[in-house]
């Protein structure tokens, strides 16, 4: 069968880089998509592309390729969100009624079709990871702080999004429970800033981002989230993410092989973060948008003064390696 390629630049968003979940109003203009094909509506079809979509491909085009398809492989039975693909694509998974195809289908703001593309479609199996089984330390000394963590939304605002639903925010608070010295509008002010972040297990570097500059406090980069960040590779196929590195601070290579308790970089303020912090997760593959999060269990820790073993801290729990 003959691919459809009708592309387009798309308009990235923060919330797309990271988000793993069908938006109503991409279901909407999918299930509409789905319902004016089986009707062989292609003047349907061609009203919902935005202008530069339909100045693309012209609607004689668009109706020859459908009636193509619909000769072929039929109507389609159902469409299934699967994932977003390269970080930024939706993929939904069709079935037709004589085959199987993806679809990728994006939308822009005016809920107007921006892309649309007809692929092959490849079931991707991704190994399941619920936990860690590496012994974890730390990914830092001293006491911190959680700022975000545990398996409530109430808890960790993290639980929302697939690949970081394990995740934590992890600050330095003083007695007064404040994370700065004084009024907060400096990074340098800020107990965090320029701490170490080591290396929680032995491991390899499969990602190094260094070169994003760290925000003022209050302001955030939402066009590269993470900021500069590293992602270590463990001996059991864990990836363990960290974020928010200050800008060049990072003295680890990609390819490098690290210990537990090596330097990595440190904290800082770069991408989508309001104040300086350890943004800190474990994943089963390496890209993020394909991947699911993992919950951290640390294998010896001191919570509010107590021993933990094989314990996950929450938010508000003072924690430090033993």
């Amino acid at each position: 069968m003959r691919i459809l390629l009708i592309y387009l630049a798309l308009t990235l968003t923060a919330h797309i880089v990271i988000a793993q979940k069908e938006s109503n109003e991409l279901r909407k203009v999918a299930d509409q998509f789905k319902e004016n094909y089986n009707e062989n509506a292609h003047e349907a079809v061609f009203s919902m592309f935005n202008p530069q979509m339909k100045q693309a491909v012209p609607q004689d085009a668009l109706s020859n390729f459908l009636t193509g398809l619909n000769s072929q492989a039929g109507k389609i039975e159902q469409l299934e969100f699967v994932r977003y693909t390269n970080g930024t694509l939706p993929l939904y998974k069709a079935t037709f009624e004589r085959g199987l195809f993806g679809i990728n289908l994006s939308i822009d703001g005016e809920s107007k079709i921006s892309g649309l593309r007809v692929i092959p479609f490849v079931e991707e199996e991704f190994p399941v990871l619920e936990r860690n089984s590496t012994p974890l330390i730390l990914p830092f000394k001293e006491e911190w702080t959680v700022f975000w963590g545990g398996d409530t939304e109430a808890q960790n605002y993290h639980v929302t999004t697939e690949s970081q639903k394990g995740a934590f925010d992890l600050v330095i608070r003083d007695d007064r429970g404040s994370s700065y010295k004084t009024d907060g509008r400096t990074n340098e002010d800020y107990y965090v800033f320029g701490k170490e972040i080591i290396a929680p297990a032995d491991g390899e570097v499969v990602l190094v981002v260094d070169g994003i500059k760290d925000n003022i406090p209050g302001q955030m980069n939402s066009i590269y989230v993470p900021g500069n960040t590293v992602i270590l590779k463990t001996a059991k196929d864990e990836y363990l993410f960290f974020a928010h590195f200050k800008q060049q601070s990072i003295v680890v290579k990609q390819g490098q092989k690290v210990k537990q308790g090596e330097l990595l970089g440190l904290c800082g303020n770069s991408g989508n973060s309001s104040e300086p912090h350890l943004h800190f997760h474990i994943q089963n593959v390496e890209n993020m948008a394909n991947a699911t999060g993992a919950k951290s269990f640390f294998a010896e820790i001191i919570v509010n003064g107590e021993v933990k073993r094989d314990y996950s801290p929450v938010r508000g729990e003072k924690i430090k390696n033993k």
